[in-house]
């Protein structure tokens, strides 16, 4: 039990619902490693929702209230993290949802639906047979995709994503809006739009700014005007400039 006075409380539970999410076999072995290098990013970032991140959010609810098929890709993290954000920001686009796995497993595709299933999501793409569409060019278990879902997509939202998945994407002419900690990774650098923050953060965030947006006539020039590559910059630009102050917080305070 973490108590709720603990300061680093959030962090904890999230890192307990992922190893949770291993013992109900919904979340990889392999997952626990990417969610702790994630956290050391988080650490860096100094755990908030920095402003380059919000800019991407923005442009990421206007991308996908523009798109004409939307697809939310779902890996065991994510379902462990966030089901309900999921479900809710599915439902505001809305967009539909697909289980998309590198290590795949019929079992973890059905329990990854049906705990989105518990959270509210009616259809829940790439389960078994579903997945009957290849992404040209990539050779992991990734590349199964369903006809209906992110083969057919225009926009696609994949949080904790790998690189070569969204290199691949790419190539097809799709816009993929990535959720990455790290701004230096491929997913990052090799996305449309990258929103460089805690999933956990950033998905109650995306809901919010699909209802805020959703009509408005400043869509398209919120994309048009959205530059990923200054984002990224600017995020590293934050970074550098938090570390310094650190830096300069700790030399004043002589000695140990």
């Amino acid at each position: 039990m973490i108590p709720p006075t603990h300061p680093r409380y959030r962090s904890l539970l999230e890192r307990e619902k992922v190893v949770e999410g291993v013992g109900e076999g919904v979340v990889a072995m392999q997952g626990l490693i990417a969610h702790g290098r994630g956290e050391c990013f988080d650490y860096l970032i100094g755990e908030v929702t920095a402003p380059p991140a919000l800019r991407a959010i923005e442009a990421a609810a206007a991308a996908l209230l523009l798109a004409k098929w939307p697809v939310i890709s779902v890996n065991g993290n994510v379902a462990a993290l966030t089901p309900g954000e999921v479900v809710q920001l599915a439902r505001a686009v809305p967009a539909r949802i697909e289980v998309n796995l590198f290590y795949r497993s019929r079992e973890r595709e059905e329990k990854i639906a049906h705990l989105l299933k518990k959270h509210g999501a009616g259809e829940v793409l790439g389960v078994g047979e579903d997945a009957g569409c290849t992404i040209p060019e990539l050779h992991s278990e990734r590349r199964r995709v369903s006809c209906e879902g992110i083969y057919k997509a225009d926009v696609v939202l994949v949080p904790l994503e790998d690189g070569d998945r969204t290199e691949a994407l790419r190539k097809m002419g799709k816009t993929v809006i990535a959720i990455d900690l790290n701004p230096l990774s491929r997913t990052a650098q090799s996305a449309s739009i990258t929103i460089v923050d805690n999933v956990t953060r950033a998905m109650p965030k995306l809901v919010e700014y699909v209802n805020a947006l959703r009509g408005k006539p400043q869509l398209a020039e919120v994309l048009r005007t959205y530059d990923n590559r200054r984002v990224l910059a600017d995020v590293l630009e934050y970074i550098n400039a938090r570390l310094g102050e650190l830096a300069n917080s700790l030399r004043g305070t002589g000695r140990l």
